[in-house]
């Protein structure tokens, strides 16, 4: 190869990895607009689904520590277990015969699955909590 076409082939190919770094340091300083941020606020669809806010202060507290009471390592991921909490209420919102199922499956995992007796605990917990009817 001629050193005019390897110089030629190197300018190339700085060029690529400049343009690539600048578009990386774009996407960097810009956000995503493609997911909203989660700030724990119902929305208007969420709402009427029967998922309410995030609980915060006091009713945070109270809500996590009346889950843990059926199984402390539901608590690990707290925010987990606040969004199983307000999908579960759309649940309760609508009854049927699966809803302590339905509280076993969303929070419980394959390392930690719960019993739909655990479900029905669940339940309570956040009918006294999150959920009122």
């Amino acid at each position: 190869m001629r050193p005019a076409a390897i110089l030629l082939t190197a300018a190339a190919l700085l060029a690529l990895t400049a343009c690539s770094v600048e578009q990386k340091e774009v996407n960097k300083a810009e956000p995503s607009s493609s997911a909203p941020a989660d700030t724990g606020k119902s929305n208007a669809a969420e709402k009427a689904a029967g998922i309410p806010d995030a609980p915060t202060g006091d009713d945070r507290d109270a809500y996590l520590d009346a889950i843990a009471a059926v199984d402390p390592r539901i608590i690990v991921d707290e925010e987990k277990a606040i969004d199983a909490g307000r999908n579960q209420c759309s649940s309760l919102a609508k009854p049927n015969d699966k809803v302590n199922w339905l509280a076993a499956q969303r929070f419980g995992n394959d390392a930690r699955p719960l019993t739909d007796a655990q479900g029905k605990q669940l339940n309570e917990a956040l009918r006294k909590t999150l959920c009122p009817a």
